[in-house]
């Protein structure tokens, strides 16, 4: 009897996009994976996958070319087994914001130097672009324990080009629209958003592609915001907040 009333109670997952029926995002998901130039590999913090707005999964729900790695750190057989062995290992980018001891180049500034340095080759090996999903500390955490191997590797760090910005309070994963989870800082994103943006700008049929992603991505949101309580401002963002207007009122005064 107690099992028939776990199995009532127990929530009926979609067997195709892997969500509770109530928020099953079949009907936005692409009815055939998105092909892309660029071979996506995301290494997924183990913390991050278990999180219920995680995006990962529309990812790897939506687009063709993108491979998961579950782990802490880029390992060289990550870099050297994901895709195609037998085809030259293709260039590399990893998305992270800058740092002064590890600078990066935005996304647009890569595309417009041409840094793959392939100009002359008729069929260029495809972009391998490298993302990290996990909470800002884990990220960096994750970033800093695989320069090593990803330096090695020849990968270039890259950034949007809206940069991230620790002067400003933290945003939502979408400032107008995603008032579920609270980003760090001015210009943080979701993993979804920023793979999006990227493959918006790398792509040949980038803007389509960034269309596509960002409507799941909205979707997801719409559904998860009937049951979720919007996220207050972080404590330390607050205190932050109000040290910044601190001197403006000051000048005020002043005037």
């Amino acid at each position: 009897m107690e099992e028939d009333q776990d199995t009532h109670h127990r929530r009926q997952i979609c067997n195709n996009c892997d969500r509770p029926n109530a928020i099953c995002l079949c009907h936005v998901l692409p009815a055939d994976l998105i092909p892309t130039n660029t071979e996506i590999v995301i290494l997924h913090h183990p913390h991050e996958s278990r999180h219920k707005l995680n995006t990962t999964p529309l990812l790897t729900k939506s687009l063709r070319n993108v491979t998961r790695i579950p782990a802490r750190r880029i390992l060289r057989r990550h870099i050297s087994t994901v895709g195609d062995t037998s085809s030259p290992s293709p260039p590399t980018i990893y998305l992270f914001p800058s740092s002064p001891s590890s600078p990066a180049v935005t996304i647009s500034e890569f595309k417009s130097r041409n840094l793959l340095n392939h100009r002359e080759i008729s069929n260029p090996p495809p972009l391998r672009l490298i993302v990290f999903d996990a909470t800002w500390k884990h990220a960096k955490e994750m970033v800093k324990s695989s320069e090593e191997v990803l330096k090695k590797a020849g990968a270039v760090r890259v950034c949007l080009d809206t940069e991230v910005d620790a002067s400003v309070s933290g945003g939502t994963i979408y400032d107008s629209e995603l008032v579920l989870r609270k980003e760090p800082f001015g210009g943080c994103v979701t993993t979804a958003e920023a793979v999006a943006r990227c493959l918006g700008a790398i792509e040949p049929d980038g803007e389509e592609i960034e269309r596509k992603l960002i409507s799941v991505l909205k979707e997801m949101v719409r559904f998860q915001s009937k049951y979720l309580k919007p996220m207050k401002p972080r404590p330390k963002l607050l205190k932050k907040r109000f040290q910044n207007q601190q001197p403006l009122e000051q000048e005020e005064e002043q005037e």
